[in-house]
């Protein structure tokens, strides 16, 4: 019969084996992904997007400016928040006619 002392030091010898092991499995996957990325040219992209390939982002086009401020000359295209030489006033007196 093993006594505790023994039981012990055989666990450390097993979670010893069991650390070389996991690093000698981890260095053979790790050269082994590394050969399959060079031999089908693959890059971080093909492998953390799931090989999905993401197509290029498409700006939107700036929108068209409606008003014009006629002391500054500068424009807003009627989206979003109105600057202040139009806030409060009718925004028919500064339309841009084309």
């Amino acid at each position: 019969m093993s006594t505790l002392k023994e039981l012990i030091a055989q666990k450390t010898e097993l979670e010893r084996q069991i650390a070389d092991m996991r690093q000698a499995e981890l260095a053979a996957a790790i050269a082994q992904v590394k050969s399959l990325i060079s031999e089908h040219g693959l890059t971080s992209d093909d492998i953390f997007n799931n090989g999905k390939i993401k197509a290029p982002k498409l700006k939107a086009p700036k929108p068209a400016a409606k008003y014009i401020d006629p002391v500054s000359g500068k424009t807003w295209s009627g989206r979003g928040l109105s600057p202040k030489w139009i806030a409060g006033k009718n925004k028919a007196d500064f339309l841009i006619v084309k």
